[in-house]
């Protein structure tokens, strides 16, 4: 596959304020390994091989295991996960396919996500969905290769 454009290299404007986005999820109380989880799915969902790969090397780095990452995929019958990272990924399914039912983040849903997260943690959570989906979207058009990073 080669890579179409390089947005981010003519776009650096654009990068650039998405990285402040980045830095504020760094810097936001949301568990570290919450949000690696939560662009792992994501990415899964949007078949971006290159968010893939950076996001299993970053969690690697940061200590996750082998169990709990290749379980992804099948979060809800795997037991590994805690009751308010189901509701992270619960949520970051629903915010990733808005369009695959009527009421795309239903009430459940997010009360689910509301019980485990206090707002500001919730508003990062939103934040992070739509960020990994935005970068989803670049690497997939672009068609970034996974490992160029």
């Amino acid at each position: 596959m080669t890579e179409r454009i390089n947005v981010l290299k003519l776009a650096p404007d654009a990068y650039q304020a998405m990285r402040g986005v980045e830095r504020f999820l760094h810097a936001c109380d949301v568990p570290p390994a919450t949000l690696e989880l939560i662009k792992i799915r994501a990415s899964q969902i949007n078949g971006c091989a290159f968010c893939l790969d950076m996001h299993f090397r970053d969690a690697k780095q940061a200590g996750e295991t082998d169990e709990r990452l290749w379980t992804v995929a099948a979060w809800r019958e795997a037991l590994c996960y805690t009751d308010a990272e189901r509701a992270a990924l619960a949520l970051t399914e629903a915010a990733t396919r808005l369009a695959d039912r009527p009421d795309p983040v239903p009430d459940e849903i997010w009360a689910d996500a509301a019980e485990h997260y206090p707002e500001e943690q919730l508003a990062a959570l939103v934040v992070a969905i739509a960020q990994i989906n935005a970068w989803n979207r670049i690497c997939v058009v672009s068609r970034r290769a996974p490992g160029s990073v």
